[in-house]
């Protein structure tokens, strides 16, 4: 039986972050995973499936270009499934080939299989040919992540009536669509679909979606859906789904109502993936929907030598945050020292358009009684948006009024995932409003809507008090002067 530092069972964001921090450490780490290659739900059905399936469908649509071209442009007239699975393909194999070389370069141990615990800090691992091999630790990250939520009631054939996973591997591009659940699953892929002009009908048993996100920037995007015609159905739940005599999916509603389409997708959550590791022999349970209870801090279970990160662990379920809640929990199951988590970190959702958002949103400001102004921007004010034929996407910054700082920084539109970061630093670094208004930004970007936002808020701020000159052994002054001789000579 081989003993290790660490065993990590899952090899998505959190597992594979953790593994290599363990062996950074000169801690003897082991990886088991349970599908056929490593990588995990973000590499082979959920994060990078989902994300260039987006790139993918955006590039053939012509979609980015209609702002000029109008609706009717298209890149490729005939888009198949299998156009769609071509890059998805190449994509999944340079992933799945890094994260190989990572684990080799760390000199972390990997292997496949299903594993099941026998005690608190035994493992047997069941291998493709049923080979059994038991493997120990002195302390154990559970980073299996989630499935999609199948409840008994939705007749699921793998074709037209689907889950998330299943829709990576469909025939065809469906003229139609009925998404059920407006989450961020659900809308991402509703969306993706509507881009390559399927009409698609969302159903939420909610009234609103996407709670978590700043209000305003969610019905920016709700017009911008039901704009291009998408059907957004809240407050219903589904009571039946069936498929009738011609093949078309049948469903109804709780308020009477018959939706019909060529394919539903159900994306109503998902369950940890914890029913086959024997948690009660560890001495551990789980929720109603398969995920553990964690420390926030060190992301110990209920057994302390026994650690969870990731989408187990329930919200954010972020690759990007799951990467550092296994970071996080191998340091600290090892020994070495380790940073809380961050306050604030960005959440982005790859719809289209996409949302970003990091910080307050304005109803958290009000609800903690913060006085503050906002400062907001469209991309058709900034020249960039101009040239790239934008016609929508909102930057919203929340400052508080007393102090002048950025509270939060929400983005709707082409980029937001990758504009929220600006937002980001300053948002931690504890900048203010003059940052924004002080700065330069490149010309023309879409990151000039910062500027924008900031002046926008600052006419209404007006001008706040300015800080002493920071005494140092050089003025900044000379420092800068010094620097931009250096330059030009």
């Amino acid at each position: 039986m081989n003993h290790y530092d660490l065993i990590v069972v899952g090899s998505g964001p959190a597992g594979r972050r953790a593994a290599i921090q363990a062996a950074k450490l000169d801690k003897t780490a082991l990886v088991i995973e349970r599908g056929r290659r490593v990588g995990g739900v973000s590499v082979h059905t959920g994060t990078i499936p989902s994300k260039t399936l987006r790139e993918t469908a955006l590039n053939l649509t012509g979609w980015r270009e209609r702002g000029f071209y109008g609706k009717s442009y298209r890149v490729k007239q005939d888009i198949s499934a299998d156009d769609l699975r071509r890059r998805l393909l190449i994509t999944l194999d340079h992933e799945v080939a890094v994260l190989e070389h990572q684990f080799d370069r760390n000199r972390v141990q990997h292997m496949l299989g299903t594993a099941r615990f026998i005690d608190p800090n035994t493992l047997e691992v069941e291998k493709g040919d049923g080979e059994l091999l038991r493997v120990s630790a002195d302390s154990i990250l559970l980073a299996v992540g989630t499935r999609p939520y199948r409840p008994t009631t939705i007749p699921f054939d793998g074709k037209s009536i689907i889950d998330s996973d299943e829709l990576l591997e469909i025939a065809s591009v469906p003229r139609s669509l009925i998404v059920v659940g407006a989450g961020v699953i659900g809308i991402e892929y509703a969306t993706i679909f509507s881009a390559l002009d399927t009409q698609v009908t969302v159903v939420e048993p909610r009234q609103t979606m996407l709670d978590f996100i700043d209000k305003e920037i969610v019905e920016d995007f709700t017009y911008q859906l039901r704009d291009r015609n998408m059907k957004l159905i809240f407050g219903q739940t589904v009571d039946k789904v069936e498929k009738d005599d011609n093949g078309k999916c049948r469903i109804e509603l709780s308020n009477g109502r018959v939706l019909q389409s060529e394919m539903v997708l159900f994306a109503a959550g998902r369950v940890g993936a914890t029913d086959t590791l024997n948690l009660s022999a560890a001495g551990l349970e789980v929720d109603s929907r398969g995920r553990l209870k964690v420390n926030p801090e060190t992301f110990q279970t209920a057994v302390p030598h026994i650690y969870a990160a990731g989408d187990v662990v329930g919200f954010p379920s972020l690759a990007s945050t799951s990467m550092e809640q296994g970071r996080i929990a191998a340091r600290h199951a090892v020994g070495a020292p380790a940073s809380e988590p961050p306050q604030f970190f960005p959440y982005g959702i790859y719809a289209v358009p996409e949302i970003s958002t990091c910080g307050l949103t304005e109803e958290e400001v009000v609800q903690r009684g913060i006085p503050y102004e906002t400062g907001i921007a469209h991309f058709r004010e900034t020249s960039r948006g101009h040239i790239m034929g934008l016609d929508s996407g909102l930057l919203k910054m929340i400052f508080s009024r007393k102090t002048r700082r950025l509270l939060g920084v929400h983005i709707v539109g082409e980029g937001a995932t990758e504009l929220v970061h600006i937002g980001q630093a300053v948002l931690n670094l504890k900048g203010t409003v003059d940052y924004f208004v002080e700065n330069t930004f490149n010309y023309p970007t879409l990151a000039e809507g910062y500027k924008i936002a900031g002046l926008d808020a600052w006419n209404r701020m007006g001008e706040g008090p300015k800080e002493a000159p920071v005494a140092t052994g050089e003025s900044l002054d000379k420092t800068l002067s010094a620097m931009k001789k250096a330059a030009s000579s």
